[in-house]
């Protein structure tokens, strides 16, 4: 099993790698503290679960995870009070989700993270993903962002069962 990390300082490693990577606005913090909306990216070791891709903007990663295409009706439950929360939803959803088919390029690639989902607590936190930076490395809502080519370079070497370590 790999263990992947990523710093408090936005340098994410493992496999022979060292790459930049954005976090959270709110910071890093700690998972027991993490709250739904706070932008903070929390602290602790997730596993890496799967891989959804844009197929009309990339092609399919070359990883041994389980990947699967983005359909145009993919959200992801973040609100606390709805028994989907932290989970995949179709549009249109009655409750407040995330659209999976964004505007931007931030989601042609996610990988699930394990956080706050085996069962997911209410408000502790929802999507935080694995996902594509912006070129200019802004900070996120609380996920991990990587430039494009260096999480394709991550998902060659990931295999089911590896993890991402956010630490300080």
């Amino acid at each position: 099993m790999t263990v992947f990390t990523v710093s408090s300082e936005g340098v994410f490693s493992g496999a022979g790698f060292a790459f930049r990577a954005a976090l959270g606005k709110g910071g890093v913090i700690d998972e027991a503290s993490k709250r739904e909306g706070d932008g903070a990216t929390p602290l602790g070791t997730y596993r890496l679960r799967r891989v959804l891709y844009r197929a009309d903007r990339v092609t399919r990663p070359d990883t041994a995870l389980p990947v699967r295409e983005i359909r145009p009706d993919d959200g992801w439950c973040d609100a606390p009070e709805n028994g989907a929360y932290n989970r995949p939803v179709r549009l249109p959803y009655p409750a407040s989700c995330e659209e999976l088919t964004r505007q931007d390029e931030l989601y042609d690639i996610i990988v699930i993270l394990s956080h706050n989902d085996e069962p997911p607590q209410p408000g502790l936190g929802s999507a935080i993903f694995l996902h594509c930076a912006k070129p200019d490395y802004p900070r996120t809502l609380g996920c991990v962002a990587l430039k494009r080519d260096d999480l394709e370079t991550v998902l060659k070497t990931a295999r089911p069962g590896d993890a991402l370590e956010i630490r300080r």
